[in-house]
């Protein structure tokens, strides 16, 4: 039985109204005209916050999104930097937007007008990752025998096809860039499940910080009522 519900993501960055416009062309979102700092798309899930904050990135993120491109001068006009070409060892890009996030595009030859592939998170345990957060939101776990990773797919409510999480050897070291919401009907199954509560809601903030077992925060909100 699932304990939450996919909401939508945020992006820690320096200049929101900058990097929305950024991500609204790579994404193929738009801003509101009332809220520069946000994209929206055509289901409140596709819903990207920027997310102002005052420090700078410092390390690689944990936490990143794969996009499709029609070409990699797509988005290197739209403002992303090419960091490691597409090889034939390697069938995408990585690419930094204009604050250094990492992202990776894939080239395809029909490009999509909502381009947001799958959200990748850096994992010490893909594995157990993945099988927490089908556990806690649903959906069901992928892999294959000749890849490290895992995946989950058919997640409710997710507006991308896949969730990834890949394994890595160095340890999460600071607040994730990238995180996602979730929406859940109480706090408690959510925390018996196995997460942490960094930070209750309270008059500044109205939902829960959590963090998942290796540590990925994530908010959770509640009805009003809860």
């Amino acid at each position: 039985m699932t304990v939450a519900r996919f909401k939508d993501l945020c992006v820690d960055v320096a200049c929101p109204s900058e990097m929305a416009a950024f991500w609204g062309r790579v994404i193929g979102l738009t801003a509101p005209a009332d809220n520069p700092n946000m994209l929206v798309g055509d289901v409140p899930e596709k819903t990207v916050w920027m997310c102002q904050v005052p420090e700078p990135k410092t390390v690689k993120n944990r936490v990143h999104l794969d996009v499709h491109t029609g070409a990699v001068a797509d988005l290197e006009a739209a403002g992303a930097t090419v960091q490691i070409p597409q090889s034939d060892q390697q069938h995408w890009n990585v690419l930094t937007d204009p604050e250094g996030g990492e992202f990776c595009g894939f080239v395809r030859d029909t490009d999509p007008a909502y381009r947001l592939m799958e959200l990748v998170v850096d994992s010490a345990d893909p594995e157990r990752q993945a099988h927490w957060w089908a556990d806690a939101v649903g959906g069901e776990v992928a892999s294959t025998p000749e890849h490290p990773w895992y995946w989950l797919e058919n997640v409710p409510g997710l507006p991308f096809p896949y969730w990834v999480f890949v394994p890595v050897p160095e340890p999460k070291t600071v607040k994730n860039r990238v995180h996602w919401d979730v929406t859940a009907p109480a706090l408690r199954p959510v925390l018996d499940a196995g997460a942490t509560l960094l930070r209750p809601r309270d008059s500044e903030i109205g939902w829960h910080v959590c963090a998942d077992p290796e540590g990925n925060e994530f908010c959770v909100f509640l009805p009003p009522e809860a």
